[in-house]
């Protein structure tokens, strides 16, 4: 066992540098393929003993029920098989081996249980409850029009610089998950809480270039954003499980209803695939919103 574990130790390294240079995926990303890796090599090295180029497909399914058995959720399943296909589509390009075993096997189908969404009646209040007469609540209101009215990720928003906000021309540029930028509408909204809150700012804040700061001058925390936002639940008598992702699944959630195209909120989400979006389509659209006109202009 000890030679075919050097082996897989050996080509997980040249993997790694794969993904992060050749592939450009962020640090988490690239962690995240790792440990996926790094369970399925456990597996096949502990059942079959074999090195990489050698595992069969009936290896990669008896993994798979492994998981199943482990009574893994379908997510979790679906995410370990992408990260093997990954790994052998890695071995294809490195011409290690002339099939991969995992090409033919299908992940289990997702449950399609989505989280709450707000209405827009609840975001407006859940941000007015916030007392804006100091700084830190003009901030706070600031930063859940921004995760609502442009559908940011927790990360995204944590991210913003100044620089990144082009409010002349309607839009703010945002560095999404493998460090991909793309340009998204903000609405006037949006723009106008931004400007109270950066009037307010103590300009001698350590870290200028950072939009949303705390009252250290140094960049908030993905923690910190979920506080604010439950904080905010809390007093607004919202009896729903809130976190930063609620309020961009509000976003996606209320633009499909308004009519919008699944391609342009594909786009304004920052998904790669658009399977990730569909799932949003399975929606009741019984009680549409005007949400498109008042809260967010996609352009033509």
């Amino acid at each position: 066992m000890a030679d075919n574990k050097r082996k897989w130790e050996d080509t997980a390294k040249r993997y790694r540098v794969y993904m992060r240079l050749e592939k450009h995926l962020a640090a988490n990303t690239v962690e995240s393929y790792m440990r996926d890796l790094e369970q399925f090599a456990h597996f096949i090295l502990h059942r079959y003993d074999v090195e990489p180029r050698k595992v069969e497909r009936t290896m990669v399914e008896r993994f798979m029920d492994w998981l199943y058995e482990g009574k893994r959720q379908k997510s979790s399943q679906a995410r370990a098989l992408s990260g093997v296909k990954s790994f052998f589509n890695y071995l294809l390009l490195e011409e290690k081996i002339e099939v991969s075993p995992a090409e033919l096997i299908s992940a289990p189908k997702p449950s399609r249980t989505l989280p709450d969404t707000l209405s827009t009646a609840e975001i407006d209040l859940l941000i007015n409850i916030i007392d804006g007469s100091t700084t830190k609540g003009l901030r706070d209101k600031a930063i859940l029009e921004m995760l609502y009215s442009c559908g940011l990720r927790v990360s995204e928003l944590c991210d913003l610089q100044i620089k990144d906000l082009f409010f002349g021309e309607g839009y703010i540029r945002v560095t999404g998950k493998g460090d991909k930028q793309r340009m998204v509408p903000v609405n006037s909204i949006a723009r106008d809480r931004v400007q109270l809150y950066l009037e307010s700012r103590n300009q001698n804040k350590h870290n200028k270039d950072i939009l949303f700061l705390n009252n250290r001058g140094q960049k908030l925390t993905r923690v910190m954003i979920f506080t604010i936002i439950r904080q905010a639940a809390a007093r607004a008598g919202i009896d729903k499980k809130i976190s930063p992702h609620t309020l961009r699944h509000s976003f996606a959630t209320h633009l499909l209803e308004g009519g919008a195209d699944i391609r342009q909120v594909q786009e304004l989400l920052g998904h790669e695939n658009i399977l990730t979006t569909e799932i949003y389509t399975h929606l009741d659209t019984t009680h549409l919103r005007n949400t498109v006109e008042n809260h967010m202009h996609i352009p033509e």
